[in-house]
């Protein structure tokens, strides 16, 4: 994980400094986004059109800031190399704001939280409800670089943690039997039950672990954070951001 070793230079600050006039230069708000997270950032494999909360807010976003919007494809794995290599201004796709990450990242203010929900297979006989995950002989597999890595790493006591490099691997293994349950969030839930006939939800019996969702960017530009703050909070209280999740089935998340 080489980038735990990256670090802001007096220069890099420098340039830094200078994003918003960049941005209005070449008339482009640069987004990271992953692809793959259904109603939050999302490509159609068919059609290749994005859709998804996020990819609705960036959107009115650039529109705020009078510019363009591009897309720049990453991943949780990625996220933190992309951010600070100027891949991107700002990364939105729904992210935990986690210690480990605050380390690397400057968050915005949250406009979602997530509980963690399990995703099992309908014919899995092991987990019948949420206290039979932390089981002996119970396989929980994450995917790397997400929240739960770490989270799941602290939390379970008795259970094998098994961490694969992509969330299409976590699926895999479950829907193989290798695993009995990947964890996931609220948004991703829904993806796996409206797409997979196999797959069944496990919820908590009550709250296990809330975490607040925002955009990230890199760290030494307060211009930058103060306006994209001053945009966030404006379509929180006009409604814009309520009703773009309305669109995408997220109003139960949306951080008011």
């Amino acid at each position: 994980m080489g980038w735990l070793c990256i670090g802001l230079s007096t220069s890099a600050l420098a340039e830094e400094s200078t994003r918003l006039e960049r941005m209005a230069a070449s008339n482009t708000l640069r987004v990271c986004i992953w692809p793959d997270y259904y109603s939050i950032t999302y490509r159609n494999p068919r059609s290749q059109e994005l859709s998804g909360i996020d990819i609705d807010n960036a959107r009115d976003l650039a529109k705020a800031l009078g510019v363009q919007v591009a897309f720049v494809d990453s991943s949780f794995a990625q996220l933190v190399q992309d951010v600070i290599s100027d891949r991107c201004d700002l990364a939105m796709f729904a992210i935990g704001i986690t210690p480990q990450r605050q380390q690397y990242l400057r968050f915005t203010q949250p406009h979602l939280v997530s509980d963690v929900y399990a995703i099992t297979t309908r014919t899995n006989r092991r987990i019948q409800g949420w206290a039979d995950i932390d089981q002996a002989g119970s396989v929980v597999v994450v995917a790397k670089g997400t929240l739960h890595e770490p989270l799941m790493k602290a939390r379970l006591k008795q259970a094998q943690l098994l961490v694969v490099n992509t969330p299409a691997a976590r699926e895999q293994e479950v829907q193989a039997g290798r695993a009995d349950v990947f964890m996931t969030d609220y948004p991703f839930s829904r993806r796996m039950l409206q797409q997979n006939d196999w797959a069944r939800l496990v919820a908590p019996t009550e709250t296990y672990h809330l975490t607040p969702y925002a955009w990230a960017m890199k760290p030494g530009d307060d211009a930058f954070h103060s306006r994209v703050e001053k945009e966030l909070a404006a379509m929180k209280a006009d409604g814009r951001l309520l009703n773009n999740a309305k669109r995408h089935g997220l109003e139960p998340i949306v951080a008011r």
